[in-house]
């Protein structure tokens, strides 16, 4: 048998409460803790110690129990977004804040044909439990409410922490050094989450153990009335993570916007040749990679290529009988491009097309082509903005391909398709009009 950890060992003990009763709605859980942690064999409560408790219980005493039928409409209830959807499965922020699935409604561990919904405030429901106890045995506890997650990245469950009292559910350690003296510069740890876990390897899921108690780590303990598990809820612009796939792909869609004035800061140009990366997996007819992606990132080259644009547009306008003021007017729209602090010129590059001897199918092909390379463009647009970097196309060097190809010294056969402005947006964008999906789909 090995010995007991010295009085210089850090440890802990943490026990299950037996002799529970199923909870009922209008139960007083503090009076059923009491009951319980008196026990005979048991040591009681004491001051530091902090209290785990099964969120259905807190859930069941509250009277938060609907009727089963009513799951689908429950969940929607708590939930204020979908995060994933696999099936009839769902990834949710629910309206506390918790990402979870099914936004924390359960079927299990209550009477068949009902659910339970989470504790209204899981906040106030571990005040309450914590204040009780300090009236009814005068002892100075935490008390963290707890439920179980999924985890990303990982297989299994863990509870955590979803409410607290009197218990700092954050260590931050950092600005400390480590035991070889470098800085912490990152490290925060989650003790309520912690605690949470520690509570469950006792209380177990089908045990019929709802509380159980953590002794030794008093330290954690905070009366500060700030102490709420929402601090361990990451927010949204800090969450790198907080969509799944379809949900990420439709939202990074719907983020492509033009943007027509751009910051000073600079463009990082690994970030537009990842965006680079993600155009060419577009589809392409005969298994041909028509994309080229000219990136000007001096503004040497930008307004040299901008300057001889400029040149052959004024040209053109006059040829028009345009006036000078006029001239000026549509010239100025060029001034995104201008003003960018970095541009890309997308390319039409027609190697591995068929020669047909008509014009019917010899359209047909390069028009497979320019498809193609549009859905480059606009897998560029959208990695774009993936990368948090704005974006207009612009089509101009469509109208001077000759002037660019000279200027950009780029071969004969590579067809300019417009120009990329790229940079960080000066200011949100103006909301986009609302289009009805069904006008514009034509079913047969």
């Amino acid at each position: 048998m090995s010995a007991a950890p010295g009085p210089e060992s850090p440890a802990y003990r943490v026990w299950a409460l037996p002799g529970m009763p199923e909870v009922r709605p209008g139960d007083d859980l503090v009076k059923l803790v009491v009951d319980a942690a008196g026990a005979p064999d048991l040591p009681g409560l004491a001051d530091g110690d902090v209290l785990i408790v099964t969120s259905k219980i807190v859930s069941k005493a509250e009277g938060r129990v609907v009727q089963a039928e009513d799951r689908e409409g429950a969940i929607d209830a708590e939930t204020v977004r979908v995060v994933a959807r696999r099936g009839p499965a769902r990834i949710v922020e629910s309206r506390h804040g918790f990402v979870m699935a099914a936004a924390g409604v359960d079927a299990s561990n209550t009477p068949a044909g009902t659910i339970l919904l989470l504790p209204e405030d899981p906040d106030l429901s571990a005040r309450r439990i914590r204040e009780g106890l300090a009236d009814t045995l005068g002892v100075d506890v935490g008390v963290v409410v707890t439920d179980t997650f999924g985890r990303p990245w990982r297989t299994g469950q863990t509870d955590v922490a979803i409410g607290a009292a009197g218990v700092r559910v954050l260590e931050d350690l950092r600005g400390g050094v480590d035991s070889f003296g470098n800085q912490l510069g990152v490290t925060v740890t989650a003790v309520g989450d912690e605690l949470a876990a520690a509570g469950e390897l006792v209380k177990g899921k089908a045990a019929g153990l709802p509380v159980a108690v953590v002794r030794g780590l008093g330290r954690h303990l905070d009366d500060g009335p700030e102490v709420s598990a929402r601090a361990l809820v990451r927010d949204a612009a800090s969450d790198m993570f907080r969509l799944g796939t379809s949900e990420a792909v439709r939202e990074a869609v719907a983020l492509r916007r033009t943007v027509r004035e751009f910051t000073d800061d600079p463009v990082d140009g690994d970030a537009v040749r990842r965006a680079v990366a993600s155009a060419v997996t577009a589809p392409a007819p005969h298994h041909t990679t028509p994309w080229r992606f000219v990136l000007l990132e001096t503004e040497e080259s930008r307004t040299r290529l901008l300057d001889a644009m400029r040149e052959q547009w004024i040209a053109d306008l006059r040829r028009d009988g345009k006036s000078e003021q006029s001239i000026a007017k549509r010239v100025r729209r060029g001034d995104v491009l201008r003003n960018a602090p970095y541009l890309v010129v997308p390319c039409l590059v027609m190697d591995g097309s068929h020669a047909y001897p008509d014009a019917r199918r010899a359209g047909a092909e390069r028009e497979m082509f320019v498809v193609a390379n549009g859905a480059g463009i606009q897998n560029f647009l959208v990695a774009l903005a993936g990368e948090r970097l704005g974006s207009a196309w612009v089509s101009s060097t469509m109208f001077c391909r000759d002037v660019v190809r000279d200027v950009l010294e780029l071969p004969g056969d590579w067809d300019p398709m417009g120009a990329v402005a790229v940079g960080h947006a000066a200011g949100a964008p103006r909301a986009r009009p609302p289009r009805d999906a069904s006008a514009f789909v034509v079913t047969r």
